[in-house]
C-alpha cells in the first residue's frame, strides 16, 4: 500500500470513529422535545459527512468526487453548528461537556481537511 493509499484508509478511519463517538455521545443525551430534534439534525448531518466520505471511492468522474467532498465539508459545518448550539444552550449535561468539546474540535479538524482537499481538487482542475 502506497503512502497516498495509507493515508486514505487512515482517515476513512478517523471518520467512522468520529462517527461512533457521536453516536454514542447523542445516545447519552437526556431525550427532551428540543434535544431530541438537535439529536436528530446532528445524527444526519454528522453521519452524512462519513457516509459522503466513504461513497466517494465510487464516484464517476473527477467532477462526482469533488461533489462529494462539498457535501462532507457542508456535513461538517452543519455538525459544528450544532454541536455548539448544544453547548451553548446549556443542553449538555456536565458529564458530557468534555466530550461535546473533543467532538465539535474533532468536527473542525475534518471540516478543515475537507475544505484543504477540495481546494488542492480544485487547483488540479
Amino acid at each position: 500500500m502506497d503512502d497516498k493509499s495509507k493515508k486514505k484508509e487512515e482517515f476513512k478511519l478517523r471518520i467512522y470513529k468520529y462517527i461512533l463517538r457521536l453516536i454514542k455521545f447523542l445516545n447519552k443525551i437526556p431525550q427532551t422535545p428540543v434535544t431530541r430534534e438537535i439529536i436528530s439534525q446532528l445524527m444526519d448531518s454528522g453521519t452524512s459527512m462519513g457516509a459522503n466520505y466513504f461513497e466517494s471511492e465510487g464516484a464517476s468522474s473527477k467532477k462526482d468526487y469533488l461533489n462529494f467532498f462539498n457535501i462532507c465539508l457542508k456535513s461538517a459545518n452543519e455538525s459544528k453548528f450544532w454541536l455548539a448550539l448544544l453547548m451553548d444552550s446549556k443542553l449538555v449535561p456536565k458529564y458530557l461537556e468534555e466530550e461535546c468539546k473533543w467532538l465539535l474540535g474533532e468536527t473542525k479538524e475534518l471540516a478543515n481537511i475537507f475544505a484543504s482537499s477540495i481546494l488542492t481538487m480544485r487547483n488540479k482542475k
